[in-house]
């Protein structure tokens, strides 16, 4: 049994920021299920976006936002993130974090701003096209250098332990939670009132994703396991601009990269996204992707084209280092050549329902980050906004807890927490049909609840999650739990309720976009998507 007074669930910039607030009031764990560096974070291109610029202001991002969001936004959430960006902003500087600069007309350095679909103005702040990888490394430095803070890597979060869950008639709360250490098979029982999920998001439910392989939507299946409410996960945001190769599968082609003049064209050279939208090839994520996915469909070709090389190499070799090298790795030179792109799943814009503090319906439970769903995002997520939510709710969230749950005698301690009990579970020597089980959900996910989607499309993949999660449960009861199998069990659980949050929208609205209702419903005001277990 081990005790902290606070417990981090994952080590992207949500969980690293919010572990470094809470070392200043007590000990700290952060649990990472592989190394620390592994997250939706460190994967991170464009940047943050933030008001910094005398042009800019807060109503502009305000509305940006609000428009992106396709009426679900929260504008109160809205208000809050973006006004309190700035102080956020000067925090990450404190921790060394070094966004790109340039000297302005009176010789003196500022930030070097960039823009992305749906901003009005430049407010992305950015480090090359790294910018998360810039401030991942710079917040794990932080943390390990504070003695406040236990990093445990390769620990895997089984599940949260609440009274609920206990069978306690009070009021629900968290208590701590199960952990499997990889190293040696044995599950851990951690004691805290003070939980914070930062696990990212669930992109690899998808064939085709932007997102690391540890995107498998754990917090929101141990949140849904343990009665939290889920909000809104039918909108997944569908990234416009993935490299179309065999070799790099999951590589990003930043927004930035539009912001900059790239322009959308099809095999023959052609521009199509006015046709689309007159932003053109800025105009937000969901209406790109839609755009690209008809005209793959229409020309039947395999993937559209992003194009740069009008711009000078110079310019390009400055300001997207990365995306240059990687292409070059693959025989295509972006300075001389387009870009071959497909859209790929990106970015959960649901997630647990939480309040502007990133408390969750279980007391003593936060979520913060892409697990969370402050409302900020709407039915589509603004560009480089979830940087900022990530180090915004963070900062709010240990203030919550510190608030309602004082540090003092552990309201944890009261009750007896079991511990972990294998039963007759032994070794799985069939990792073949859990690799089987993880490939037929991505597939029937990409060909049934993508970008476009339908009634009996939904139908079908709910009446096949069902046997799947049969199928998983079973093993979970009668094997011993390895990492496989506990992403296999989360990815069918999260899989399941993008569905069910599918199935329970009836109107196209943001990144939800079905052909039986291609419109918005405007017999009602637009409302939240919301599931919670029973």
């Amino acid at each position: 049994m081990l005790e902290y007074d606070f417990i981090v669930v994952g080590s992207g910039a949500a969980g690293l920021s919010a572990a470094l607030h809470a070392a200043d009031h007590g000990r700290v764990a952060v649990i990472t299920k592989r190394g620390a560096l592994d997250s939706n974070s460190n994967w991170a291109q464009g940047g943050i976006a933030c008001v910094t610029s005398d042009v800019d202001s807060i109503e502009q991002h305000v509305s940006d936002t609000l428009i992106a969001g396709a009426g679900l936004c929260h504008e109160p959430a809205v208000r809050t993130i973006v006004t309190e960006g700035p102080a956020r902003i000067d925090e990450l500087l404190q921790w060394g974090v070094d966004f790109d600069q340039r000297e302005n007309k009176e010789g003196h350095l500022e930030f070097d701003l960039t823009r992305e679909g749906g901003h009005s103005q430049r407010r992305v702040l950015h480090a090359a096209d790294a910018t998360g990888r810039e401030i991942s490394e710079k917040l794990l430095a932080a943390v390990r250098g504070r003695e406040e803070i236990d990093l445990l890597e390769n620990h895997f979060a089984i599940d949260l332990i609440t009274t609920g869950k206990l069978g306690f008639a009070s009021e629900d709360r968290v208590l701590g939670l199960y952990v499997l250490k990889e190293s040696t098979g044995d599950v851990l029982t951690l004691r805290s009132d003070r939980v914070l999920l930062s696990t990212g998001g669930c992109g690899r439910v998808y064939l085709y994703t932007t997102n690391p392989k540890v995107a498998t939507g754990d917090g929101v299946a141990m949140a849904w396991r343990a009665g939290a409410s889920i909000s809104n996960m039918e909108f997944i945001q569908f990234h416009p601009t993935c490299l179309y190769h065999p070799e790099k599968r999951s590589f990003l082609i930043t927004e930035a990269m539009r912001g900059e003049g790239a322009r959308l064209i099809d095999k023959n050279g052609n521009e199509f996204m006015h046709n689309y939208d007159k932003r053109g090839s800025l105009a937000p994520r969901d209406i790109v992707a839609r755009a690209i996915d008809h005209e793959i469909k229409r020309t039947g070709g395999p993937c559209v084209y992003l194009d740069i090389s009008h711009k000078p190499a110079d310019f390009i070799l400055s300001h997207f280092p990365n995306i240059h090298r990687a292409c070059l790795e693959v025989d295509i030179d972006i300075t001389k050549q387009p870009i071959p792109v497909v859209p790929a799943a990106h970015y959960q814009c649901g997630g647990v329902q939480t309040d502007v503090n990133g408390a969750t319906t279980i007391r003593g439970l936060c979520a913060v980050g892409e697990v969370g769903c402050t409302g900020l995002h709407g039915a589509n997520r603004l560009a480089s906004n979830s940087l900022l939510e990530c180090v915004v709710i963070s900062h709010r969230a240990v203030q919550h807890l510190m608030r309602k749950i004082p540090l003092g005698r552990q309201a944890a301690q009261t009750y007896e927490l079991p511990p972990w009990q294998s039963g007759e579970a032994v070794d799985n020597d069939e990792l073949v049909v859990i690799y089987h089980n993880w490939d037929e959900i991505r597939r029937l996910m990409w060909d049934y609840v993508s970008i476009v989607r339908t009634n009996k499309r939904l139908q079908r993949a709910a009446a096949r999650l069902r046997n799947l999660k049969r199928e998983v449960q079973e093993f979970y009861w009668n094997f011993r739990i390895t990492s496989e199998l506990l992403e296999l069990r989360n990815l069918v659980e999260a899989a399941s309720i993008i569905v069910e949050c599918a199935i329970r929208r009836p109107e196209s609205r943001g990144l939800h976009y079905t052909l039986d209702f291609p419109n918005l419903d405007e017999r009602k005001p637009p409302t939240d998507t919301v599931l919670r277990r029973f």
